[in-house]
């Protein structure tokens, strides 16, 4: 997430954005209405003209560009540490109309993905952008059902998705850590067998541990593509107890993916919201994410995609090779 604004002037730009007024911004950080500007997401002439300067690779047979938008701050569901004002925040910003003009923003920046869990109401906005709106952006999603040993629940969820026109499914990595810790291997492999086998779609493995990774190398769960969580430690927080850390080991984290084969996603890579984009894409891509997943806000997405393809422009001595 971005910096370099207070509190007071986010409130009061966050009022004009409402307004449908573009802004700009005073040396003594209050916003007003830029002269002969428009809102940019309603006007997707003028975005479609940005679109395409993101680099991409291949997850199956999926173009997928390196930059994907999370879907932490379209579910609302923020990790904010002890600020629980922070998701009620969210879902008053992030409405329906403003969560698709996200989607377009992101689409017009080259940023053709969206991946998050499938909770009901987000899942129909994504339907809503696609049926109403004319969106391509492509979906990763995780089904939330429990994995079972008859997959029924599961395989449900997986058919319904795609029936709606998901992409790619992956395993979410909270059933996918359960399943490694309780060492039920068969079962996760059946499980990332069902939208690759039945449904014809690729099928990732999400996770936030790293045993998860070594698990499906080790017993042959061959996913098609990984969601790892990894981020560096050097942020104030980073070592209370209380929500704030989801990579507690990133050297060991990238040193084992030097040796997986598969596509690698990192997720949580600015620790949600605590190490500012600039540095956090730079360590993702540089120690081997082949993509990130950023939570962003609209007025994030033209930032923190210059800053993806700068960050990407400037790699030197990668170890890990790229895999998609």
């Amino acid at each position: 997430m971005s910096y370099g604004i207070s509190r007071r002037a986010f409130v009061k730009g966050s009022f004009w954005a409402a307004a449908g007024g573009a802004l700009v911004w005073q040396g003594d950080g209050n916003p007003v209405p830029a002269q002969g500007e428009v809102n940019e997401a309603a006007n997707p002439s003028r975005l479609a003209a940005k679109a395409g300067t993101l680099p991409k690779g291949k997850i199956g047979h999926l173009e997928i560009s390196r930059l994907i938008l999370g879907g932490n701050l379209l579910t609302h569901y923020t990790h904010s540490r002890d600020l629980k004002y922070v998701y009620s925040l969210a879902a008053h910003y992030n409405t329906d109309e403003k969560i698709m003009e996200t989607l377009a923003l992101a689409e017009a920046h080259g940023i053709n993905c969206v991946c998050m869990h499938n909770p009901p109401h987000p899942m129909s906005v994504l339907r809503r952008y696609r049926q109403e709106r004319g969106g391509k952006i492509r979906w990763i999603i995780c089904p939330t059902a429990e994995v079972k040993p008859d997959l029924d629940e599961y395989r449900r969820q997986v058919e319904e998705l795609v029936k709606d026109g998901c992409e790619a499914i992956y395993l979410w990595g909270v059933r996918a850590d359960a399943l490694a810790g309780e060492k039920k291997f068969d079962l996760m492999a059946k499980a990332v067998a069902v939208p690759r086998q039945e449904f014809g779609v690729p099928s990732g493995v999400g996770g936030h541990k790293l045993e998860v990774v070594k698990a499906c190398e080790a017993h042959d769960v061959n996913p098609d593509f990984y969601i790892k969580t990894f981020h560096h430690s050097s942020y104030p927080s980073a070592k209370m107890d209380y929500d704030c850390s989801w990579c507690d080991n990133p050297e060991e984290v990238a040193e084992f993916m030097q040796t997986v084969k598969q596509p690698w996603i990192a997720f949580k890579v600015m620790a949600a919201g605590a190490i500012p984009p600039g540095n956090a894409f730079r360590h993702a891509f540089k120690n081997g994410a082949d993509h990130i997943l950023a939570g962003m806000f609209d007025f994030e997405v033209a930032e923190d995609e210059r800053i993806a393809r700068e960050a990407l422009a400037a790699i030197e001595n990668r170890k890990r090779p790229w895999r998609s």
